[in-house]
């Protein structure tokens, strides 16, 4: 970037507290926002696991009044954040504590909307469409992925045309985020996978794409560095909190980038193949299409990609500049066989007759416009053939 350029950098009204344990301080972070009257939204694997209870536990044990939706589903819906809305309303909450992965942290930031704002959710598709500001919410991930707890998205299916959509906006960020590592020990292998490539999705297309800051920049390339050295520790021995710790910080450092940034063509594509009947869940379609993307890509930003691969443990100093950026597309499919990513598109659904609708939404994403290089229709056609 030159020295004379300018650039924005958005923001972060969320308060972040991260360590192990943090979890502990929710009723006094709600307590600060002058809430008394919360509803926890979360799912049924927060409740199986025991973390729902936790933070009821919690709430109870501070004399607060709350209630609880636990109906969230893998692809929250329309119809989930309408159900969540309605019972909140008729608890009368004044702010909403999200508990779990990117869906029920997605759902909470709908739901907070939803509490003060006519209509339904769908109305507010886009970015910047929200009327009136949303009940605070407090945001606890249990999973290192989406990095939801610190943007300003809410994606979510329209349950009607089964398609992926989003609300954007900054006043859907979190009031606060409870970053406690302990919460993500019990995450699944395959889940711990899955959500990391998506962390490492958000990391490389914001650090590599031309809405990229410095801020930004940096934020990415840790969080490049610290997903290299952790998320397979994460995925093959999940008690080991120096790896979860890494992750989440990861994951939350990722999402704050990506704010400013967008994306690129990895998640164009996967909103679309979350779609439809398909519903490939997003981590895997990231793990699966983001080395064909970052090889579609890199000789538009030969030295961007060449810091990716060192990030990512490769030797580099070496080698020419094209060989040298290839290394880094290398490196994110040995991580993705390592952990147990399917390889191909085709092994978690994808047919032939799917590309041409899958391409033609993918297409209309933002993301598109900021991919290092520029792409057509066609190109997202052949990158998802690549992957069937």
């Amino acid at each position: 970037m030159s020295t004379d350029a300018s650039f924005r950098f958005l923001p972060l009204p969320t308060e972040i507290h991260f360590g192990c344990g943090i979890l502990g301080a929710l009723p006094e972070r709600l307590q600060s926002l002058g809430c008394r009257r919360p509803i926890l939204v979360t799912d049924q694997g927060m409740r199986a696991a025991g973390a729902a209870e936790k933070v009821e536990r919690l709430l109870a044990g501070a004399g607060m009044s709350f209630t609880t939706y636990d109906e969230v589903t893998a692809d929250s819906g329309t119809g989930v954040i309408g159900d969540a809305t309605a019972r909140a309303k008729e608890f009368g909450a004044d702010s909403v504590v999200g508990l779990g992965g990117g869906s029920s942290l997605d759902s909470s930031k709908a739901v907070a909307a939803m509490i003060t704002n006519p209509g339904t959710i769908l109305d507010y598709t886009g970015i910047d469409k929200l009327r009136q500001k949303p009940v605070p919410v407090v945001a606890i991930p249990t999973a290192s992925g989406t990095g939801s707890e610190v943007t300003y998205w809410s994606v979510f299916l329209d349950d009607r045309n089964k398609l992926k959509v989003a609300a954007g906006g900054v006043l859907l960020f979190p009031a606060v985020a409870l970053c406690d590592p302990e919460m993500t020990l019990t995450l699944p292998p395959a889940a711990t996978a899955a959500t990391g490539m998506d962390a490492l999705g958000h990391a490389v297309e914001c650090y590599v794409n031309d809405a990229c800051q410095p801020i930004s920049a940096a934020l990415a390339l840790k969080a490049i560095e610290l997903i290299g050295l952790h998320l397979r520790s994460a995925v093959l021995n999940g008690r080991r909190i120096d790896a979860r710790y890494g992750m989440l910080l990861a994951s939350t450092m990722a999402g704050i980038a990506m704010n400013s940034t967008r994306l690129g063509l990895a998640h164009a594509l996967a909103m679309p193949l979350g779609s439809y009947e398909l519903r490939i869940p997003h981590g895997l379609a990231i793990g699966i299409t983001l080395p064909l993307v970052m090889k579609f890509n890199h000789a538009a930003r030969f030295q961007r990609y060449i810091e990716v691969a060192r990030a990512l443990g490769e030797s580099v100093d070496r080698l020419p500049a094209a060989e040298a950026a290839m290394r880094s597309c290398v490196a994110v499919e040995r991580l993705g066989r390592d952990i147990g990513i399917p390889e191909r598109l085709g092994d978690v659904g994808l047919r032939e007759e799917h590309i041409e609708p899958v391409a033609a939404e993918a297409i209309k994403s933002g993301n598109v416009a900021v991919n290092p290089r520029r792409a057509t229709v066609e190109d997202l056609k052949t990158i998802l053939r690549e992957a069937l």
